[in-house]
């Protein structure tokens, strides 16, 4: 995997970028402007300015499709002397000076963003305002002090990024813990009125305020010969996330069955295990809509992936999906972008050029896994060919492939993996290498197969991802990966998921109960039953059991109760995900995001809203003790209709039932009946057109 060198660069070695000759204006009103780094193009919009240089690379990314609309470039002023120039639009001013370049750009006279101001006794600038080094192009920032920033994907730790040296590549994190990650975006925001988003395939390093580098500047390095970058102006993160939106593309509506219970392992076993399980879903009268086939459940690992049914122990696959739609299940079944080198299909991929190839050899590439992350945990992987998603026919012939299973009627896809282009010697059919092609593979990959759903599904497009890009909002859902089945897996999970939600991606889904080890933790697996309630999409999921009856008497009742909560609010759900459709505002709010002008909330960032209405705090920790603050106003626990006014801290100590959810108060929350009255079993049977409405 790529390095990321977490040392700052050696700021002396590198040079300053220097206008060289006086900026003009093309016929497009953009500025052109000569530098000793490069030309610079300047595109001055609406909403803020777009930089942009090295356009021998530019058409590669525009293909992507990263972009799903281009703000229309506003006609503008040039003024220009030896030392300055100034860009004037609407009620915009860039200005530039020229020896060292560096800019500030206003809005109405307010200062939106500027080149860092960090002075040196060396030079004048401690970061390079503008440079290009051996690893790319670097942009430096200013940073108002305590400014804090939000934003850059699914990251585990603080959503306040400030402080923090983050790298924009997506991994196979193994978990929850570390700065890597499975699904990022370079699109960061910050209260106080300015965004950024880089617009490439390309890893981005960003140290927000680190202090190595510098603790008053954002240092952007764009590992790419190509920069094309936004700066833009907003009143708050709904507008930040809504321009980004703008740009990169909405999230369509999932269907509404998506919005119940997804149950899952790793993984069951045999056709029998699979129906046993069912049965006892619906004999138990556990609420539930999807019922999964994950990796090895369904496909032999050594031959997979190849759409093929395990003949072994699914000679006849139609005979099981009729059983379990017989019981009102949908079905989701796993997949990833790989092909064994022990199945057919590989050769016959190889010889047509729909596999990634080895740079060296010209021949398709052969993906070697590292083991050591195998073992007793998961089934060690065969060496695979990668499928290459920038060849018009592979993408074709992978999406097409889709159609026999959803003709069998498969309902959604669990679009797993999508990390492993490396760095160096991969090479796709378009040119591109593994460098550049490695963030956004996650982005074609989910495209390919949220298109074959769209197309073939009969109940509504809808797949989980794992690996995300810029722009994989567009192909819902996604969720969190591989956390460790403890309470700092369920920690870093919930800021995976308001991260994620920072960063313009609505929907998201945790492994409920923790992937990683088979704890049987009675208590945990509870309260991550508790929090999976509130988040747009929810799964059981990880190795071992995560049915509620295979815990305790005690947990299972308290999951149960959990569980009908969560249909109770699909009505409220289902709502919520209509509006995240035409704002981009996320499910999960974090409390900056709900709250912009209540500074206080902004520090307690395991709690959010849940939609409008809603605020939930997770409990974290065994005991059943949480520290939660109420904004404004007055607010009333759901379940107890307990009244409790805001603007003030709490700490509640929780049974094991119990949830620490609060409705505002004047709130009207939609919940789920049925036309007959019966207990809800699946979404099927909610009358989603009379809910009983609850007022607060």
């Amino acid at each position: 995997m790529h390095s990321f060198n977490v040392t700052a660069p050696n700021w002396n070695e590198i040079a300053q970028a220097e206008v060289t000759a006086s900026p003009t204006l093309n016929e497009s009103n953009q500025v052109l402007i000569e530098t000793s780094v490069g030309q610079l193009l300047i595109s001055p919009l609406g909403r803020g300015v777009r930089i942009q240089s090295g356009a021998e690379t530019f058409e590669r990314t525009q293909n992507y499709k990263m972009l799903c609309s281009v703000p229309q470039i506003e006609a503008s002023e040039l003024t220009t002397s030896e030392k300055q120039t100034t860009i004037s639009w609407q009620n915009w001013t860039l200005d530039i000076q020229h020896s060292p370049f560096s800019f500030e750009l206003q809005k109405n006279g307010k200062t939106i963003q500027q080149s860092a101001t960090d002075g040196h006794f060396v030079r004048r600038y401690r970061v390079p305002p503008l440079a290009k080094t051996e690893t790319g192009w670097f942009l430096g920032l200013e940073l108002s002090s305590s400014e804090p920033v939000y934003g850059l994907g699914e990251k585990w730790s603080g959503l306040n990024k400030r402080g923090q040296l983050l790298r924009s590549y997506n991994h196979d994190a193994l978990g929850v813990n570390a700065e890597i990650s499975y699904k990022n975006t370079p699109f960061a925001w910050s209260p106080e009125g300015w965004g950024v988003f880089v617009h490439t395939a390309s890893p981005v390093t960003h140290a927000v305020g680190h202090a190595s580098w510098s603790q008053r500047a954002y240092g952007l390095l764009v590992e790419s010969e190509e920069l094309d970058l936004f700066l833009f102006d907003g009143e708050n993160g709904a507008s930040f996330i809504e321009h980004y939106c703008d740009l990169t593309g909405f999230a369509p509506t999932p269907p509404s069955w998506s919005a119940g219970l997804i149950l899952s392992k790793a993984y069951y076993r045999t056709a029998d295990e699979l129906l046993k399980t069912a049965k006892a879903v619906r004999d138990k009268k556990m609420p539930c809509d999807v019922i999964t086939l994950d990796g090895r459940a369904w496909q032999d690992t050594d031959t997979r992936f190849a759409f093929e049914w395990d003949e072994t122990r699914y000679p006849n696959p139609k005979q099981i999906i009729d059983q379990l739609k017989e019981m009102n299940f949908k079905i989701c079944i796993w997949e990833y972008p790989l092909v064994s080198v022990q199945n057919q299909l590989f050769d016959e991929m190889a010889e047509k050029g729909w596999l990634l190839k080895d740079k060296r050899t010209g021949l398709a590439y052969r993906y070697q896994w590292d083991i050591s992350a195998f073992g007793e945990v998961l089934t060690p992987l065969p060496e695979s060919g990668i499928v290459d998603f920038t060849h018009p026919d592979a993408f074709a012939f992978w999406k097409e492939s889709h159609k026999p299973l959803f003709d069998l009627g498969i309902d959604m896809i669990k679009a797993d993996f999508g990390e492993q282009v490396e760095d160096d010697n991969m090479l796709a059919s378009n040119g591109a290498s593994g460098n550049e092609l490695h963030n956004v593979y996650s982005l074609l990959y989910n495209r390919c197969v949220y298109e074959a759903a769209k197309e073939y599904s009969a109940n509504g497009a809808f797949l989980f991802s794992r690996s995300a890009w810029i722009g994989s909002q567009q192909y819902p859902s996604q969720w969190g990966g591989d956390p460790q089945a403890d309470w700092g897996g369920l920690a870093g999970s919930v800021r995976g998921a308001l991260s994620w939600g920072l960063s313009g991606a609505p929907f998201y889904a945790t492994d409920v109960g923790g992937f990683y080890k088979d704890t049987r933790d009675d208590e945990l697996y509870v309260r991550w039953c508790q929090a999976g309630i509130f988040a747009a999409h929810m799964r059981l999921h990880g190795i071992g059991q995560r049915e509620p009856w295979e815990y305790s008497t005690e947990a299972c009742d308290a999951a149960n109760k959990a569980l009908k909560l969560r249909y109770q609010l699909i009505p409220y759900i289902w709502k919520t995900m209509e509006q995240a459709t035409q704002s981009g505002l996320p499910a999960q709010r974090a409390m900056v995001l709900a709250y912009p002008n209540d500074r206080a909330a902004w520090a307690f960032e395991d709690q959010y809203m849940f939609g409008d209405d809603l605020l939930f705090a997770p409990c974290l920790k065994a005991g059943g003790e949480v520290e939660f603050y109420l904004p404004e106003g007055q607010w009333r626990q759901f379940g107890s209709n307990k009244v409790l006014s805001g603007n003030k801290a709490y700490k509640l100590k929780l049974e094991l039932e119990e949830i620490a959810l609060f409705a505002r108060e004047g709130a009207s929350i939609p919940l789920a009946q049925t036309a007959s009255g019966e207990e809800i079993q699946y979404s099927g049977q909610i009358d989603y057109q009379n809910p009983k409405v609850t007022y607060f």
